[in-house]
């Protein structure tokens, strides 16, 4: 199974359980370690009052729970000695632990062991000439290996002293610190590990048979969307309510594809009855004797076609028969450029840098006649570039016109919207030269922006139109 992605679903999902899994045993193993810890301190804290008490009252005189030692530590009890000494055992440097001391100084005073002063602190035995003396001592009688003297003497000391009123001098106790880190740490480790494995194992087996039907759908809508064909629709699977969206979803895809197919019928039977009267009218005016009636009356039949070919084209641009073909796009801008400059009108073709692109030439071909004529017929000029901007084919067209108000940019780009508000057909078209160009361009996973060029002094300097196409 492959890792989910960070920014899916499952991926989401599984961080947020992990983190909220990490959070409680990170919290649990905080209190359980301190709960040890203290544990452990307290038993230590036994340990050496045992030792305290025994040297001074003998072990005859000691409780009977105190002589059984503390359990886990009975075996190192009276491995060291208590050392008698004029001085506290603190050494420069050291630091005491008040709260041990705190806990050894409430056990002594249950056993009536009054105490003046107590001091209690951590060594390494290496540290402590006492206990090396001991363990040296230890070591030569039983003849112990290197290695063991070597990690006895890594080993830390529990170190406490007491002053107390009938003596005056100190009394100090000696006790092996407890492993605490290693006795917990390895347990704690195997004990996430585990609940890990199990949570978020079964989290993602749940995640997965909710996610591989959304993802299988996903990629379904993302086809019709792009084609429009509802063949291959996914089939119902995952829980109840997933299984009720996925047919859902398959039976509005068929609804949308059946009403499609009747608008590609309704758009040819309207382009066929239409057009052929046109044509038959156009024959007729033939007969008109006068040369200016019979060309306005000619005109205004072409202008009826050319409008009537833009709002078909609008409406099929978004099902497009034609597949996609891999095209040269610099050259596909040139041929456009030259029918401009056959006609005699004032376009110039700038800097073009090549691209080849997955494209359909006759819908894109109708995008660049509809925007250059655009800028011939407000700005007089357009001049025509193409340049590569990292994954993305930029084709530029600009004019010298007077551009469009900044609030009526958007608006000029929808359907049957003019610069000129009046419908005179000899200062602009039907309105639907932009549309048509924009919709070629979402055909194509592009874009269509229009911004005006300012002068130096702030005013509108012409107008800028830019076909945004993926190169992928």
């Amino acid at each position: 199974m492959r890792l989910p992605r960070p920014g899916s679903l499952m991926g989401q999902m599984l961080l947020a359980v992990a983190a909220a899994l990490l959070l409680v045993q990170g919290l649990g193993a905080a209190l359980v370690y301190r709960a040890q810890r203290e544990r452990f301190q307290a038993e230590t804290m036994s340990a050496l009052a045992f030792r305290l008490i025994a040297k001074t009252r003998g072990m005859e005189r000691a409780p009977r729970q105190m002589r059984m030692g503390p359990g886990l530590f009975s075996e190192r009890l009276h491995r060291y000695p208590v050392q008698a000494r004029g001085q506290a055992p603190l050494l420069p440097g050291e630091h005491r632990d008040l709260s041990a001391e705190e806990k050894l100084r409430d056990i002594l005073a249950t056993q009536d062991f009054p105490v003046t002063d107590v001091v209690v602190l951590r060594r390494p035995v290496a540290a402590d000439p006492f206990a090396s003396a001991a363990l040296a001592r230890r070591a030569a009688r039983l003849a112990l290996p290197r290695e063991v003297i070597a990690h006895a003497r890594r080993a830390d000391l529990y170190i406490a002293g007491v002053r107390a009123p009938q003596t005056g001098g100190w009394m100090i106790a000696r006790v092996r610190a407890p492993p605490l880190a290693d006795a917990l740490l390895l347990p704690l480790l195997l004990q996430t590990l585990a609940i890990y494995v199990v949570l978020v194992g079964v989290v993602a087996l749940i995640l997965r048979r909710i996610t591989r039907p959304l993802d299988a759908l996903t990629r379904q809508v993302a086809r019709f969307a792009a084609t429009q064909d509802p063949s291959g629709q996914v089939t119902p699977m995952g829980p109840e309510d997933m299984r009720r969206l996925i047919v859902a979803l398959n039976a509005m895809e068929w609804r949308i594809a059946s009403l499609l197919d009747e608008k590609d019928v309704m758009l040819g039977a309207i382009g066929h009855d239409l057009k052929t009267p046109l044509t038959a009218l156009r024959v007729r005016i033939e007969s008109v004797e006068d040369d200016t009636e019979r060309a306005r009356m000619a005109a205004t039949i072409e202008d009826i076609v050319r409008t009537l070919d833009d709002i078909l084209s609008l409406a099929r641009v978004g099902r497009p028969s034609d597949p996609l073909e891999r095209t040269e796009l610099s050259a596909l801008v040139s041929a456009v450029v030259e029918e401009f400059e056959d006609m005699g009108e004032a376009v110039e073709l700038g800097d073009t840098e090549r691209a080849v692109m997955e494209l359909r030439p006759t819908w894109l071909r109708r995008a660049l006649r509809n925007l250059i004529g655009n800028a011939l017929r407000y700005g007089q000029t357009a001049r025509i570039s193409l340049a590569r901007d990292k994954d993305t084919a930029v084709i530029r067209i600009e004019d010298d016109g007077p551009g469009i108000p900044e609030a009526s940019i958007e608006t000029m780009m929808q359907p049957f919207m003019r610069g000129d508000p009046s419908r005179n057909t000899e200062t602009g078209g039907a309105g639907l030269g932009l549309a048509l160009a924009r919709a070629i361009a979402d055909q194509h996973g592009g874009a269509l922006h229009l911004a005006n060029r300012l002068a130096r002094n702030g005013t509108i300097d012409g107008l800028t139109a830019e076909l945004r196409l993926p190169l992928g």
